[in-house]
């Protein structure tokens, strides 16, 4: 953390949503960026090439997503925080490398800023398409954390949280806002450096070297080398064993492996997923919402309290890993679900099923950049 940011902190009255993530970075430690221009997540990248000079960062704008993300995997093995943004098709080109990241278990931070799809789509309208790539785009099995905002302050504040997550368990984190939050203005509040938590990388001990992907400490995450600082280490994609080394026809050794890069986010979840309840304590009918759409849940809520509709909201703010002992309970308390989207039911088949046969899910779906309504929704509660 520099002594002097190069930005004032303090309360901003029209903050760019894209901005916003930009600042959060700098201000969690990043000090790499690789990306590559993409509607509607150009901002940050423009952002970042004003801000990393000022830290002594370094940015680069590389040939196209998948070098991005394997850029900053490298800057992350060479001890600096690192991240890239993109956009939905982006994305889907850095998913090798997302694996790759989940595997060698480096932390990166990855910003979608959605956009409608499938492929090169609708460049400048806003999605929530991304939420299955995001969460199971990568092949094989695994885990990887994601964050999803719904107002500006949320997307720097949770950028921030990003950081760490991705430093405390050696995993990318993803986060995942849509063109609507990327391109929002509105009031934020930018903490002073000492209001702000920032998770330092843990390296390992001498002893620790001679098996660098070991459990050491027996929370399934092994201290991190960092490249150039006299440690050596062998990196690799491979299925490797607790010293690093390809290790691809013994099951036994596949099988430890990605059950510890599982069990290491799900055995952490209760710590990892936050959500917020609205006026859900009473509720008969439930909206089950996120980003953009959160916000607009908001408002609908507001109209059905008016008319003495039992209504309430559960906001996720993570979208994986989810808890799902506390989501069954809190979506089985309730008669019907309403799930707004910005597709054709992404959280909606999530939500589906973990909620029992006697609890009606009800899907509010719009495409091609459009966001549901508050009528839309209250139609649907309704109806």
């Amino acid at each position: 953390m520099p002594e002097k940011l190069p930005f004032p902190c303090g309360v901003y009255d029209f903050i760019h949503g894209d901005e916003a993530i930009a600042r959060a970075a700098i201000m969690a430690g990043c000090r790499f960026f690789a990306g590559y221009p993409i509607t509607p997540a150009s901002e940050i990248l423009e952002v970042m090439s004003l801000l990393m000079p000022l830290v002594d960062g370094v940015i680069i704008q590389m040939e196209d997503e998948l070098a991005s993300l394997a850029a900053a995997i490298g800057a992350s093995w060479a001890g600096v925080k690192s991240m890239t943004a993109t956009s939905s098709p982006g994305f889907t080109l850095m998913l090798e490398n997302l694996g790759y990241a989940i595997m060698t278990e480096t932390p990166v931070v990855v910003v979608n800023v959605q956009r409608s799809g499938p492929s090169t789509g609708q460049p400048t309208m806003p999605s929530q398409g991304d939420i299955l790539q995001a969460i199971w785009g990568v092949h094989g099995d695994h885990s990887l954390i994601v964050l999803s905002p719904s107002t500006v302050e949320e997307a720097f504040n949770m950028t921030i949280r990003a950081f760490n997550l991705a430093e405390r368990y050696r995993v990318p984190v993803v986060l995942l806002t849509d063109g609507e939050i990327g391109h929002l203005r509105e009031k934020v509040y930018i903490p002073f450096p000492e209001e702000v938590v920032i998770e330092s990388r843990k390296t390992p001990k001498s002893n620790e070297l001679k098996a660098p992907f070991k459990d050491w400490h027996g929370d399934g995450i092994p201290p991190m080398p960092v490249f150039g600082r006299g440690y050596r280490v062998h990196v690799t994609g491979l299925t490797h064993d607790e010293k690093g080394y390809p290790e691809t026809t013994n099951p036994l050794v596949h099988e430890r492996l990605v059950k510890r890069l599982v069990e290491k986010i799900e055995r952490n979840v209760r710590e990892i997923f936050t959500y917020k309840q609205i006026l859900a304590d009473d509720a008969k009918v439930l909206m089950v919402a996120h980003g953009i759409t959160a916000r607009v849940s908001i408002e609908a809520l507001e109209h059905l309290r008016k008319k003495g509709i039992r209504a309430g909201l559960l906001k996720l703010d993570v979208l994986w890993p989810l808890d799902f002992a506390l989501l069954e309970q809190v979506v089985n308390s309730v008669e019907r679900i309403v799930v707004p989207e910005m597709n054709l039911g992404q959280l909606y088949h999530l939500i589906k099923e973990i909620a029992s046969p006697s609890v009606e899910v009800v899907l509010v779906s719009r495409l091609g950049g459009e966001i549901p309504t508050p009528t839309d929704i209250v139609e649907a509660v309704l109806k």
